[in-house]
């Protein structure tokens, strides 16, 4: 028998969908009039303006309020590599308008089949099929092309969802070497209580609580580094962030 926090869970995950639905029909208007006629990176900018304002309504609606700190790491005129660590399927609409300025994400290209939410997912993303070489290799061609129109490009290293126990599961290359590949410099972004609100273990539940990313300051690619110190610096700095931040 579910206990109450289950029911709960489920009944707010039903207004969560509704609230998605209806803020997204509203969104949809800026999106195709002001946003689909314009070329990039234009089209992103706008895209992630207006993205903001949907999600800061949206995630107030459902009780999950963000907080951002750490903006100031981001310098005028500079372009980012962005990492976040991933535990929930709310990670992507708090990191993508959380970050200042233009920027896509790497996503699922099976996401972008949706009808309708497809259009939107499309625009503010970097499509990989996971299951193809090829596609892997032309994902990673289009995130320069991303960051050499002046965006920022926003990775999730540990790759899926962390169902462990431990602060991050261990990182993937891609996001290193596109910062050796491009010299442009990472900054990590902490997300903090989406495995509360969205944990990856129920399939169709939501908890509202106040979500909070921090941005750390910028690491900087070395002339001496490799994938593998890049990787680690990266690592180091996010669990310290994360394990310090919950003490």
């Amino acid at each position: 028998m579910k206990s109450a926090k289950n029911i709960f869970g489920t009944i707010w995950a039903v207004w969560a969908i509704i609230a998605f639905v209806i803020t997204m029909i509203f969104f949809l208007i800026p999106v195709f009039v002001l946003c689909l006629p314009l070329e990039e990176p234009k089209r992103t900018h706008r895209f992630i303006y207006h993205s903001r304002i949907w999600m800061a309504v949206y995630l107030r609606l459902i009780g999950c309020p963000l907080k951002v700190t750490g903006k100031q790491y981001f310098a005028p005129g500079q372009n980012y590599i962005v990492i976040c660590n991933h535990n929930a399927l709310m990670d992507v609409p708090v990191s993508s308008p959380a970050i200042p300025g233009g920027n896509k994400t790497i996503a699922k290209a099976e996401m972008a089949k949706i009808p309708v939410f497809g259009v939107i997912y499309k625009l503010g993303s970097v499509l990989v099929d996971r299951q193809s070489d090829k596609s892997r290799k032309d994902s990673f061609a289009k995130m320069k092309a991303v960051l050499d129109s002046g965006l920022h490009m926003c990775i999730y290293p540990e790759g899926t969802r962390n169902k462990t126990s431990e602060p991050l599961k261990p990182f993937h290359d891609g996001a290193f070497k596109l910062a050796l590949a491009t010299r442009k410099a990472i900054i990590p972004g902490v997300i903090f209580h989406t495995r509360i609100v969205n944990p990856a273990h129920k399939s169709f539940y939501l908890m509202p609580h106040p979500l909070r990313i921090d941005f750390l300051p910028a690491i900087e690619v070395r002339d001496d580094d490799t994938v593998e110190s890049l990787k680690q610096r990266s690592f180091d700095r996010m669990k310290q962030h994360y394990v310090n931040a919950n003490h």
